[in-house]
């Protein structure tokens, strides 16, 4: 029988391509993703009079994301990761080419909700490929860099499409990115090793039910869905609505310098890596919550009427979120002891729920009660996150496969 191949060790060349590979598919996946959330002013301003209809233009996308995510991870037991992940960027580059040539509002939500379920190929799988192809030695680094793509890409794509389409109209804006994403999809499919741990899984409905009731009768894992919903719903809500506060008096801030404000995700991509590292330095339990305080110290920062102050605030919750994001997505693949594609995928679909609902509520409290609006739903989110956080601080951990062989029977 042959022998399987060694998991990818830091400093060979299939750790370079792997990592290169990944943070590129985060950054397409992202960038595409929220590429229209600087735009939602305009949209709002110019065709759709209403902040929370304007919201669609993301909402929309998140939410099919989220439902296409647990049917993508079984297509991915049926296909292999690697060939998911590199179709459904192809995928998402098309769509984006598209989406300048729409002419109505209609067109513009069918294109992102489209774009919503080819984007789940990636995330559904990306966490359960580096759990299974890396060294344990290397993977925190590997899915810090990962969720670092993601906070790059985010701000790749809201400033290079908010400030082109400031300069030179949305239609082109979008439709450069578009250009960039069909160049990074390429790079993937050339880069992306071939898993060497991955067995095909063809499951069945009843054994994905199954799975999926396994994974929320661990004493952990549900706890940890519940903060991606908290957290990422919290997050996305206080960055729809930032442009349109720092919009209107006394800010009056132009759509270039509005899309500027998310160079801060520069400082999200690397509190995710060193996050990782720390995780492992001190225990998931030690930190996590304590990122989770700083995401929300950050939102209450936000609170005073001072453009330099509210990016400062809009930065240090930056810096909590991507932190604490990197730290629970890495811990539910390495705490689901079965369906691990399973598991990760449900813990995104909460995740992307989150930004759907909450995003879109925040639109009607802004509409309602103006930024004091906003902050009591993303504030209120970070305070539940904080108290699930705190929580998860008691839970046992699993026992390791030493302990395990050396403890007595069960009796």
């Amino acid at each position: 029988m042959e022998a399987a191949a060694p998991a990818i060790r830091r400093g060979t060349p299939q750790f370079l391509r792997a990592n290169i590979a990944f943070f590129l598919a985060a950054f397409s996946v992202f960038a595409s993703l929220y590429s229209v959330q600087p735009l939602l002013p305009m949209f709002a301003q110019y065709w759709v009079r209403d902040a929370g209809t304007a919201s669609l233009a993301l909402s929309a996308t998140t939410a099919t994301m989220a439902v296409a995510l647990i049917p993508a991870s079984m297509l991915a037991d049926r296909l292999g990761r690697r060939r998911l992940i590199v179709g459904a960027l192809l995928t998402t580059a098309a769509l984006g080419m598209l989406l300048p040539f729409t002419q109505v509002w209609w067109q513009l939500i069918t294109l992102r909700t489209l774009m919503g379920i080819s984007l789940a190929g990636v995330p559904a799988v990306a966490m359960v490929y580096l759990s299974e192809e890396m060294d344990p030695d290397a993977l925190g680094f590997s899915m810090g860099l990962y969720i670092g793509g993601t906070a790059l890409g985010g701000m790749a794509g809201r400033v290079i499409s908010g400030v082109l389409s400031d300069w030179l109209g949305w239609r082109l804006g979008t439709g450069i990115l578009a250009a960039l994403i069909v160049l990074a999809a390429i790079a993937v499919a050339v880069l992306l090793p071939q898993p060497r741990a991955f067995l095909r899984d063809p499951i069945s409905l009843r054994e994905l039910l199954r799975r999926c009731r396994a994974t929320f009768q661990d004493a952990a894992l549900p706890w940890l869905f519940a903060s991606a919903f908290l957290l990422m719903g919290g997050f996305v809500t206080l960055y729809n609505y930032a442009g349109f506060r720092l919009a209107l008096p006394p800010f009056l801030l132009s759509h270039s310098a509005i899309a500027a404000i998310f160079l801060v995700y520069l400082l999200g991509s690397a509190s995710s890596t060193w996050a990782g590292g720390l995780s492992q330095r001190l225990g998931r339990r030690k930190v996590f919550w304590a990122l989770v305080a700083v995401m929300g110290l950050g939102m209450a920062i936000t609170a005073i009427p001072s453009t330099p102050v509210i990016i400062l605030g809009l930065a240090i919750a930056t810096i909590g979120f991507f932190a604490a994001h990197g730290i629970a997505s890495a811990w539910v693949t390495r705490r689901a002891q079965t369906g691990r594609a399973q598991a990760s995928a449900i813990y995104l679909v909460f995740y992307y729920l989150g930004a759907s609902v909450l995003g879109t509520l925040g639109g009607y409290a802004w509409t309602a009660w103006g930024w004091a609006g906003v902050l009591s739903v993303c504030g209120g989110a970070a305070a539940l996150a904080l108290l699930v956080a705190l929580r998860l601080v008691f839970v046992q951990p699993l026992p390791t496969p030493e302990a395990s062989a050396t403890a007595p029977p069960s009796p």
